[in-house]
């Protein structure tokens, strides 16, 4: 196979064997950018020269012998939402065009002293706000099993470049789903962590109650080799959380005989695709023969939480996006005739639709006189919500369903109407209300060769066993070892 179509684990075996240097992998992933992301469109930046020069640095550490890490020499990308210190960090926005922030991201800063190198920044709806990768503000990602189809979003360049194999993995952020979904749709694993269990110190702000890094990889052991750097307390981040961070890798077992897996009803809905759904089920089937113990359970404030979603969401939007305002950094309007109108002008070029849309959406459902019919019922059964998952995990270890009720559309076939975008996440978005972990792994294709997605969630902080119950299936079924074809 090709060193391109490599996982993590494998390419650390080769590095570690002196089969290959991590220079030679670096410039073997930069050809294969340079060869196949004019189709594909995954990175916003490739930041080739830093990589040669971290990849020399890995080879030194790998020839010393000291400081090796299971990412020591591999090449991974990052979505352009984390801050890069010295690098163009542009959120997908105008509005942070030209923005090359001071310092980097904890998580980033993990990547770097783990002795990854770090290809480049790949691209996002704009400031994570979208599902499908249209909402970039310079160019759309294109899904490598069907380029007429849409990646998933937010974090649709970063699932891209894994699945294309032009990086080993990437990290993305998942305020609704922009981890699990887009992966889903590109046939890859993407983990939501825990909501603190990693820093989002450097990540810039969609919806800070919701926004969650984590890892998008090309099988489960990946998942878990990135969280082990990921995770952890960072004083930098109020929402942290302090506590011990195992290591994720020993929970990847294939025995999960007598686990206890909950299927939600409220999961298989009218709209769900045939395929899909068939997917799912052939999947809950593999893990019956494994032993696990299968049974119903209900969610019923499900039905709630796309208008909660896009209440919570929008309102943290509007909040935090009203730093942009073309004083202390970012763009700023050329023209303008007093500081009113620099403000109105930055915002109204610097913006795209979607991002004015939410903001206009959140700053109503702030405002006065409707705070308390909007936000603080949304608040309230957003804790129904949680308190729904809690009781079903009183039953269950983990929960199961499908993670976006349709494969990959194609491009443009939402955009003219937001709602029903919006509904693209609605197996996702209650995770992150919740504020629990969730993976999304592939379960299957469709007859046009379009990726599946099994979703499965577990309580907060039991990564672990999101992280078992995945391995076990995916060794059982097998679906993570196809690769594209470009």
């Amino acid at each position: 196979m090709e060193l391109h179509n490599l996982t993590i684990h494998e390419l650390h075996d080769k590095l570690i064997k002196k089969e290959v240097t991590s220079l030679e992998l670096t410039e073997i992933f930069l050809k294969r950018i340079d060869a196949v992301d004019e189709k594909i469109k995954a990175f916003i930046t490739v930041t080739r020269e830093n990589a040669i020069e971290q990849a020399k640095d890995a080879d030194k550490r790998i020839m010393n012998g000291k400081d090796i890490t299971p990412l020591t020499g591999v090449p991974i990308s990052v979505k352009d939402i984390f801050c890069t210190r010295g690098i163009l960090t542009t959120c997908a926005s105008k509005m942070l065009g030209n923005f090359i922030p001071p310092y980097d991201a904890t998580v980033v800063k993990k990547l770097k002293n783990a002795g990854s190198v770090i290809l480049g920044k790949t691209n996002m709806d704009e400031f994570a706000m979208g599902s499908s990768t249209e909402n970039s503000a310079f160019f759309v990602t294109r899904n490598p099993w069907g380029r007429e189809r849409v990646t998933g979003g937010s974090s649709g360049g970063s699932a891209a470049s894994v699945a294309s194999n032009e990086c080993s993995a990437s990290i993305g952020t998942d305020t609704g789903g922009s981890i699990r979904q887009p992966a889903a749709l590109c046939g890859i694993a993407g983990l939501k962590p825990t909501y603190g269990r990693v820093s989002r110190y450097g990540m810039i702000a969609f919806a800070s109650s919701l926004d969650q890094g984590g890892p998008m990889t090309k099988d489960v052991r990946d998942c878990a080799i990135m969280l082990n750097i990921m995770a952890g307390y960072d004083p930098n981040d109020c929402t942290s959380i302090d506590a011990p961070v195992p290591d994720y890798t020993k929970s990847l077992q294939e025995d999960i005989k007598g686990l206890k897996i909950g299927v939600p009803e409220e999961y298989f809905i009218k709209g769900l695709d045939k395929e899909v759904e068939k997917g799912v089920s052939d999947a809950i089937d593999v893990l019956k023969k494994l032993g696990a113990e299968v049974l119903d359970v209900s969610l019923p404030h499900t039905e709630y939480a796309v208008a909660v979603y896009y209440l919570v969401a929008t309102a943290e939007a509007s909040s935090n996006l009203a730093r942009y305002d073309g004083v202390k950094y970012g763009y700023r309007t050329k023209a303008y005739k007093n500081l009113i109108d620099m403000y109105c002008k930055t915002r109204s070029e610097g913006f795209g639709a979607e991002v004015k849309r939410r903001i206009m959406l959140g700053t109503y459902a702030l405002s006065s006189g409707y705070y308390d019919a909007y936000y603080k019922k949304a608040s309230q059964v957003r804790t129904l919500i949680k308190h729904d998952f809690m009781e079903a995990f009183k039953k269950c270890d983990v929960l199961l369903t499908p993670t976006s009720p349709t494969p990959a559309f194609r491009i443009g076939e939402k955009t003219n109407n937001p709602l029903t975008m919006y509904l693209s996440d609605i197996f996702t978005i209650s995770c992150n209300l919740a504020g629990m972990p969730g993976i999304s792994i592939p379960c299957g294709f469709t007859k046009d060769n379009l990726p599946i997605g099994l979703q499965i969630l577990g309580k907060p902080l039991d990564e672990e066993t999101v992280l078992k119950v995945s391995y076990a299936y995916e060794q059982a079924a097998e679906w993570h070892k196809r690769r594209v074809v470009l």
